[in-house]
Order: C-alpha cells, then sequence, then structure tokens
C-alpha cells in the first residue's frame, strides 16, 4: 500500500494518475452540451448505494470509469453558459492549477513550521485586499472557509468589542434582504432570540438609513447595546449594494462596529469601471471577500479583513505544542492565531497564482462582462411582457416572475413559475434559481459566466415560458 504515498518514489505514478484524472475532466467540459443531465435523486441514489466500500478496485483507470457514471456524467457544471442559478463561478485555469500544487504539497497554514512561504504569501494576498478596500495601515485579516465564516468571525470580535457584561443586551442590525449567516452567527455566538434586528429596504432593495438610524436611537432609549451593523455589498438574492457612507456614517455616530458582508460584491475591487460602487467599503471595521464568487476562484476561497490588527486578539489562543506565547516575541507569524480553525488548507495559493498570470485587471475585466450582461438582461426582461423583473441590477443578478396573460390568481402564478423551474431543472437544458419576494414564488439569474451571452438569457426566457404554459394548459385540462 505504500506505493499509494506521494513522495519521491511514487513521483512518476503521481504523474500519471494526475494526469488521466485531469483528461477526463478535459473531455468532459469539451463536450458537455447541458449545465445538467436532469438525473433524479432516486434514479442516482441506487447507483451509490451500490459500490462496496470495502472492496476497491485498485486501478485507477478503473476507479474513473466508476467515477464517470457515479459523479462526472450527472455533475451541474458551472462552467456552461446556461448555468445561471446559484452564486456559482466558472473558474479560471491558473486558480485550478494552484488547486493541485497546493493540494499535492499539502501545506497546513496555521503555524509557520508546517507551511514557511505559503503563511507569507497569504499574509501579502490579506495585504493587497486590505489595500484595495482602503483599510488603512493597521489592516490585517485571514483566510477563511467562506463567507459564512467570515460573518461569524467578524460578529465575534464585534461582540468583543463590545465588552457587554450580558449577552441578551447586544443587538445586530442588518437589512432584511441579508445573508441567513448573519442570524445563524447571532445564535452561535450565544446572542438572544431578538438579537439581530432587520432593516427594511427600499425599492432598490438597499438598506433604509433612516429606519437604521432610527432603530438605533430607540436601542440606546431601551438600555440595550448596539453590537454591529451589517452592511451588505452585494445581497445573494438581488445583489443590491446597501448605501455604505450614509451607514458608515450611523456607525460612527452611535460608536457601532461596522461590517461590510461583501463575498459577492468584492469582485468590484478589481472592477476596471464600477469600484465606485464600494465607495464607503474603506470606513468599515471588518469586511467578508468571497474569492470563489466574483474572483473566479474555486471553493474554497474566502477571507475575513479588519480595520484594526489589535482586534484579531480576540480568536488568538495559544497551545504548547502549537503556537506557544514566546513564538510571538520571536516574531514568527503563525496564522493560527488570527484564525477560528487550526488546520486550514493553503487556498491563498489559487489566488496568487492568478494574479500573477491574470492580473487584478484581468479579473476586473471579466467580472465587468457579467456585470454588463445583466444590464443586457435587464433590458430583455424589462420588455417581455410575459415577465416582471424586481429591481434594476447593481451587480449580475436578476429576479424575475413569469406572469402568463389571462391569469390572476397569484397562487396559481406561484404553481406555474415553480413547476416552470423543475422542469427547466429536469430537462438539463439550464439551470435557474429561485427564491421569494412579497411572499411570492420568483426565478433567479446569477450571471457569473463571461460565456454567458443576451441569447442564451433570451433563450432561457422561452424556455422558462413554454414549461410554464405547458403546466398552465394541464393544469387547465385537469379543471375542466
Amino acid at each position: 500500500m505504500r506505493s499509494h504515498l506521494l513522495n519521491g518514489l511514487t513521483a512518476e505514478h503521481y504523474r500519471r494518475s494526475v494526469t488521466e484524472g485531469v483528461e477526463r475532466v478535459a473531455a468532459k467540459l469539451a463536450t458537455t452540451e447541458r449545465p445538467f443531465t436532469g438525473v433524479t435523486v432516486d434514479e442516482l441514489t441506487p447507483r451509490i448505494d451500490a459500490v462496496d466500500l470495502d472492496r476497491p478496485l485498485g486501478d485507477t483507470a478503473a476507479v474513473l470509469d466508476e467515477l464517470e457514471e457515479l459523479y462526472l456524467r450527472d455533475a451541474v457544471y458551472f462552467h456552461h453558459p446556461r448555468y445561471l442559478a446559484h452564486l456559482n463561478c466558472p473558474v479560471v485555469i491558473p486558480a485550478v492549477l494552484g488547486e493541485a500544487v497546493l493540494s499535492a504539497v499539502n501545506s497546513s497554514l496555521d503555524t509557520w513550521d508546517q507551511s514557511a512561504g505559503g503563511t507569507l504569501i497569504e499574509r501579502k494576498l490579506i495585504d493587497w485586499t486590505t489595500e484595495r478596500i482602503g483599510l488603512g495601515e493597521n489592516a490585517d485579516g485571514v483566510f477563511t472557509s467562506g463567507g459564512s465564516q467570515s460573518n461569524l468571525q467578524a460578529l465575534l470580535l464585534a461582540r468583543e468589542e463590545t465588552k457587554a457584561e450580558s449577552l441578551d443586551k447586544l443587538r445586530v442590525f442588518t437589512s432584511e434582504v441579508s445573508h441567513f449567516s448573519v442570524k445563524k452567527s447571532a445564535k452561535l455566538l450565544g446572542l438572544g432570540p431578538d438579537a439581530v434586528v432587520t432593516i427594511p429596504v427600499d425599492h432598490d432593495k438597499r438598506m433604509h438609513t433612516v429606519a437604521l438610524a432610527h432603530e438605533l436611537e430607540r436601542c440606546a432609549e431601551d438600555g440595550l447595546v448596539p453590537m454591529a451593523v451589517v452592511a451588505t455589498a452585494g445581497t445573494t438574492d438581488f445583489g443590491s449594494i446597501d448605501p455604505l457612507p450614509e451607514i458608515a456614517a450611523l456607525c460612527e455616530q452611535f460608536g457601532v462596529w461596522m461590517h461590510v458582508d461583501a463575498a459577492y460584491g468584492c469582485g468590484l475591487l478589481t472592477s476596471l469601471k464600477h469600484r465606485d460602487r464600494l465607495n464607503g467599503i474603506e470606513r468599515a471595521d471588518s469586511v467578508t471577500v468571497d474569492y470563489h464568487k466574483s474572483f473566479f476562484q474555486p471553493v474554497s476561497s474566502s477571507a475575513l479583513l479588519v480595520r484594526d490588527v489589535a482586534t484579531l486578539r480576540h480568536a488568538t489562543y495559544h497551545a504548547d505544542y502549537l503556537n506557544p506565547r514566546r513564538m510571538v516575541e520571536e516574531r514568527i507569524p503563525n496564522q493560527v492565531d488570527k484564525s477560528l480553525q487550526t488546520t486550514r488548507r493553503f487556498d491563498a495559493l489559487k489566488l496568487w497564482m492568478t494574479l500573477r498570470v491574470m492580473g487584478a485587471d484581468g479579473i476586473g475585466e471579466l467580472f465587468d462582462e457579467v456585470c454588463e450582461l445583466a444590464q443586457e438582461g435587464w433590458k430583455l426582461l424589462a420588455t417581455d411582457p410575459r415577465y416582471d423583473v424586481v429591481v434594476a441590477p447593481s451587480l449580475s443578478t436578476l429576479v424575475f416572475r413569469y406572469i402568463p396573460a389571462g391569469v390572476t390568481d397569484p397562487a396559481e402564478i406561484d404553481r406555474a413559475n415553480l413547476y416552470a423551474r423543475k422542469a427547466l431543472f429536469a430537462s438539463g437544458d439550464a439551470v435557474v434559481a429561485g427564491t421569494k419576494v412579497g411572499g411570492r414564488h420568483y426565478l433567479k439569474f446569477t450571471l457569473l459566466n463571461p460565456e454567458t451571452t443576451a441569447a442564451d438569457i433570451a433563450a432561457v426566457l422561452d424556455l422558462i415560458a413554454g414549461h410554464a404554459e405547458q403546466y398552465l394548459g394541464e393544469s387547465l385540462d385537469r379543471a375542466s
């Protein structure tokens, strides 16, 4: 079995095995005609269940053949231009190369003696990002597993900075369309059930700052402690960006920690055309960025950035067997001192490779393309009598609803939209997402693929309408 361990003696075996796997994936990418095959849970489950994990196949080719049947054939392919659903991006090749390197070397980024140059590369990328944001000379941060973890750590720091004696008195303010991880984080941090105060949004799905000011005032009047305001730069459903300068001013006025969840909108940091949409983010106390969304990186690649490096001490614990206190005095850089995680992948290498090959402008150009595509999609929807579109895009998301002619029952329209999304997914011709607006069912395009065209959008809209009309026709037949 030692022949399967990666080392100097097995380097050639490693080269052959990885090459064979890469060739299989490359062939699949080159021949994939639809984003999904339409396979169902009931169809796929028996095939997975039939595998006896206690009886290995013993041969890489045989395992790859099996993997083709169990996974590759029926995977949902985000690189396809008609995958329009969630915040999943096609990935850039330099990052995939970085993934291959980091997996093979397998550095752990918790301590210097497990990573060496990996630690310094991550730190360099953190500095690069904080400079792009404009957080100042005392800024710092750490890579995380994703936006949810970044938001959790940000709120942990905010909680500790309040020095509150009672967690029940702490309040977190965020918009009604912010990410669910804000409420989840509050619960994980031991805050009370009423801790998260949701602020209404305007027509453009941006936080109402007048309402925020009112809630902050009421918080003080009620003897409660405002712990943090979480602004969103790119909401999951709408891509909307909260009014960051106004929120920053309120946070300064009331002495509240300002966190910006820019997991989606962080791509604007490299934008050649729309960087100004993030104006005000430089005044935040902490920022979440997800490079694996709008930087076109493989999952996972995220980071939490903070204005004041000293606040990261709230996540610092020392262990004699890992990062003893004396290492701080010896100026040994251990990233575990800043992180909620201990063992941690060298995910920063993917972004490093991307910047060194493509440059920041290359990333920004790709993100600008999808933002401009969303504007084209908006025009298509706004002029199509079959659809009601909710709001003009701030980034690259469109939320809309099929409105059939002659049907006025909102519940029936809901069912038609739900059916259309399900039928489209089952066909494999395209993949779109869904959400609710005002209690009603809507569909959603999240456009993160520069290869997607306006013609693709138009074609998918026709497919959706066709499925919805089929449902309504069958519904009418059942009723008659």
